[in-house]
């Protein structure tokens, strides 16, 4: 095992908070890309990407994605009870961006880009029909956190193009997903790499398997 380097450090009670932002982006990385659909009181459709965004619960199924400061997103989720998340896929990458533009309120991104939206299966809020995946949602909870919201919706439906399912599951290279870096940078899918976990009873019975390790 090689000795660590010297390190750099960053601690946020020494910095404001939009330069630890930006250091955080960028170690935390990469991210996939919640792209959010809601739909106002007033029946106006908002898209916009958030890159805070994962996995809750899986029982029962949960979401989740975070809203930095107060936007439609956040406002309309909690006007209506419902939003989708559709997979943001790398050949919808100017789109993907450019709905993350700071338009008017009330000015709905989907027409302004050119993103083409379909009616959704269980809620009354639209997927983008060019992308792979939509997770249907209603909310859950919310959670506030100094200047964000954290957003849970429970998933009422996921909705896979039949081209990206195989052997009962939707596969990676398929869906080409994009994911969010530091800075302005973004990523497209690169390299896959399988393993499996090691069972505890293998490690047990072979002490070669952490030998290997301990010696990389």
């Amino acid at each position: 095992m090689s000795s660590p380097s010297a390190r750099v450090h960053f601690d946020p009670a020494a910095m404001d908070g939009g330069a630890f932002y930006r250091v955080l982006n960028s170690v935390v990385v990469p991210r996939p890309i919640a792209w959010v659909a809601t739909r106002s009181a007033q029946g106006v459709v908002n898209l916009a990407p958030h890159s805070f965004y994962t996995v809750a619960c899986v029982s029962p199924p949960v979401v989740q994605f975070t809203s930095v400061g107060r936007k439609d997103t956040l406002d309309n989720v909690e006007a209506t009870g419902e939003f989708t998340v559709s997979l943001t896929p790398e050949s919808l990458f100017e789109q993907v961006n450019a709905t993350g533009t700071d338009f008017p309120h009330g000015v709905s991104e989907a027409e302004e880009c050119g993103v083409v939206l379909e009616p959704a299966e269980r809620v009354g809020v639209p997927r983008v029909a060019e992308s792979p995946v939509s997770i249907e949602c209603t909310l859950h909870s919310t959670v506030r956190l100094g200047d964000s919201t954290v957003v849970f919706g429970r998933v009422e439906l996921v909705s896979v193009s039949e081209a990206a399912v195989e052997d009962g599951r939707p596969r990676i290279e398929r869906l080409r997903p994009l994911a969010r870096l530091g800075g302005n940078e973004w990523t497209a899918l690169g390299e896959i790499r399988e393993i499996r976990r090691i069972p505890y009873r293998k490690w047990a019975e072979d002490p070669s398997i952490g030998e290997q390790l301990r010696q990389q």
